[in-house]
């Protein structure tokens, strides 16, 4: 809306420009991976046992954690969110992803923490820095070149003695040798041992979670405290949605908001993907969503999805795991066994055998006794075509 006011001796005008309250609010939703939502919907209370973890110190059961789900399902948020309480409650964050050579990447960190904490020796000289990575590479005297324990022991009694701790946190390990997985556990446990104030956070698919405990330190990780991500109640993204849309200023029917949330399916990253699109929509149409507005951004939130998600997961699987997708993609809801093998002319253990590949690779879960659905939103209507 524009005021504009026309002064009696002049041809000119000057006008004022009426700023809506959403104008000047920036875009809450975040559909970028990792990036924290403004809302996490279905998450509360899951990180309460790990910040009491970080209150009692070395050992409590909290301190260790694996958090499980489907691809899109809010991971990396979740490791992002424990990382920010545990900054908050004053301990030392060390944040990793699951590549090859991570613990190495981490003893970097652990260096660099020591010399931070410890004053740092003089002949220590940073080389490189890399951003995506938050890692450091380090040029050493010989004579320093790191143990990984013996490392991570003096940087734990330094902050030990500052009343603090240190938690590690690794995304993705459904992505990395289990051997890394298998050695960082393994110091971990012998940390905790010696009293040490340390937390360790996973994060991967369920499929590779499983296989890290029939790892050699199964015992060790067992006991650790599992969070199992699943799509939030539409209920909840209905109310966060009237809630930021209110903060806003913008203009929508209470039947629309819930359109939009059950569009997202209780998918985290369509969550945000459709927030992001149905916000910047409103900018554009004056701070008012009609029905073609919300349906529009919805669209272009599930094409969004199918590009991200959907075919980067499709990307590096083989033909006889996409012919059976494409057996599933048939029916409407869950697949039974023997209608794939039907399809798709193979034998029991030729369809378990594909079968537990796609589970592994998160792209189908098992949907009760000898049936699986797919895990990601979309993928069925994208195999449709």
């Amino acid at each position: 809306m524009k005021w504009v006011v026309v002064w009696p001796k002049f041809t000119t005008f000057t006008s004022f420009t009426y700023f809506h309250p959403g104008a000047s609010v920036q875009n809450p939703f975040k559909p970028t991976a990792g990036a924290t939502p403004p809302d996490l919907i279905g998450r509360a209370g899951l990180l309460d046992e790990f910040e009491y973890g970080l209150q009692q110190g070395s050992g409590a059961p909290g301190l260790l954690t694996i958090i499980t789900g489907s691809r899109g399902i809010g991971k990396t948020v979740m490791l992002s969110a424990a990382e920010a309480i545990a900054r908050n409650h004053g301990w030392a964050v060390i944040s990793r992803t699951a590549n090859p050579g991570f613990l190495a990447k981490i003893g970097d960190d652990m260096l660099r923490l020591v010399d931070e904490f410890g004053g740092g020796p003089p002949t220590r000289k940073i080389t490189a820095f890399s951003a995506a990575g938050f890692g450091l590479t380090t040029q050493l005297p010989q004579e320093r070149v790191p143990d990984w324990r013996r490392t991570g022991e003096e940087l734990l009694r330094l902050l030990e003695a500052k009343g603090t701790g240190l938690v590690i946190t690794i995304d993705e390990i459904h992505a990395v040798d289990r051997t890394e997985i298998s050695q960082l556990a393994a110091d971990v446990q012998h940390f905790i041992r010696d009293g040490l104030p340390i937390g360790l956070i996973f994060a991967g698919l369920p499929a590779a979670v499983s296989d890290l405990l029939n790892e050699g330190v199964a015992t060790f990780l067992r006991r650790a405290d599992r969070i199992n991500l699943h799509e939030a109640a539409t209920a909840e993204v209905t109310a966060s949605y009237r809630e930021l849309f209110s903060e806003g200023g913008i203009d929508v029917s209470p039947e629309l908001v819930s359109e939009a949330a059950e569009a997202t399916e209780g998918y985290p990253f369509l969550i945000q993907l459709v927030g992001y699109y149905l916000w910047m929509a409103a900018g554009k149409a004056g701070w008012t969503l009609d029905q073609n507005s919300v349906r529009a951004a919805i669209a272009a939130a599930r094409r969004r999805n199918t590009l991200v998600v959907v075919e980067s997961a499709l990307s590096d699987i083989s033909d006889k795991d996409r012919e059976f997708l494409d057996a599933m993609a048939q029916q409407d809801g869950p697949s039974a066994a023997a209608q794939i093998g039907h399809i798709i002319k193979s034998k029991p253990n030729v369809v378990s055998k594909y079968r537990n590949r796609l589970i592994a690779a998160g792209l189908i879960e098992p949907a009760g006794y000898g049936k699986v659905d797919f895990a990601i939103p979309g993928l069925r209507q994208y195999l449709r075509g």
